[in-house]
């Protein structure tokens, strides 16, 4: 008897076994993989799309001026005519809920990546550098980190005065500190690889190994720190409009209009429910959106 007769295969054979069920992905193909996977992350992207589809055509889609009072139709309730009512002075809630979500997401948006900026700069270099430089960039952002934010923003808006770019320049004066860190700190882990040190070895220059190697690299938290940074800012927004520190009239901010609906809540409730119910929204899709990535990023937390 041969010996091959003496045994028996079991289970599949060996060509089976090796042959490759699916296809190997990049690390950017699994990350988006994983977040499309993640059904609340999902739907922030929607809710988000939608609310930035509104921003830039809602306020086209009724004839109304958000600027152009009409006290002969002041608080009325939603209806077909005023799908969202009407204020105090008869302008079109709905108009203005989404002519005041421009000027909102676009402060956002405009603080958040202004802090990346800085952000990025700051935190790279010093951690890129290290020494003298990293000791007198990291102790400077902690002494800008120190100073209460809220306090420092409203003192800046009452010396500035109430516009767009004077409260984008205080909300970003010590925001950057934060994405300096998270920067610094990935430097810090990046800059000592094998591909980085090669790239010195042959001559690149600080820039370049920056720009090319260590900043690309880094990008994941970056990104996910990003996403966190616009709702805030979006809310530091409404607050100090809440506060009445906001936009001048008749220039129109979720923040605003919440501070001006506040009052009239017990017989107008219209008027504070929708510019908040769309501040709740657009805080929701950026933070479910922001743990997604961080999530799909971070192999330790993937499911």
């Amino acid at each position: 008897m041969e010996t091959k007769d003496l045994f028996k295969v079991v289970g599949t054979k060996s060509p089976e076994v090796e042959k490759i069920a699916n296809p190997s992905l990049s690390f950017r193909k699994n990350v988006l993989h994983q977040f499309r996977k993640n059904k609340l992350a999902m739907a922030g992207v929607g809710i988000l799309v939608l609310l930035i589809f509104m921003a830039i055509f809602g306020s086209c889609m009724t004839g109304y001026d958000y600027r152009t009072n009409d006290l002969a139709n002041k608080n009325q309730e939603p209806s077909a005519e005023h799908w969202f009512g009407t204020d105090d002075l008869g302008r079109d809630v709905f108009t203005r809920t989404w002519e005041g979500a421009r000027i909102s997401i676009f402060i956002g948006v405009a603080a958040a990546v202004i802090d990346l900026t800085i952000g990025v700069l700051w935190g790279g270099l010093a951690g890129y550098k290290g020494g003298r430089v990293d000791e007198l960039l990291m102790r400077t952002a902690d002494i800008l980190y120190g100073i209460p934010y809220l306090l420092l923003v409203i003192l800046l808006m009452v010396v500035l005065g109430q516009s767009v770019g004077a409260m984008i320049l205080a909300m970003t004066l010590t925001g950057w500190v934060n994405m300096a860190r998270i920067v610094r700190g990935q430097t810090l882990l990046l800059k000592n690889q094998e591909y980085v040190l090669a790239a010195r070895t042959l001559g690149a220059s600080t820039a370049r190994i920056m720009s090319r190697h260590v900043i690309p690299n880094a990008m994941d938290p970056i990104l996910v720190t990003m996403t966190l940074t616009i709702p805030s800012a979006i809310f530091t927004e409404a607050f100090l409009s809440f506060l009445g520190l906001g936009l001048t009239p008749p220039l129109a901010s979720w923040g605003t209009m919440a501070s001006e609906g506040l009052p009239a809540l017990k017989y107008y409730p219209w008027r504070l429910f929708f510019p908040a119910a769309f501040i709740c929204l657009t805080i929701f899709s950026f933070n479910v959106i922001g743990d997604g990535l961080r999530d799909a990023l971070d192999p330790k937390l993937r499911k």
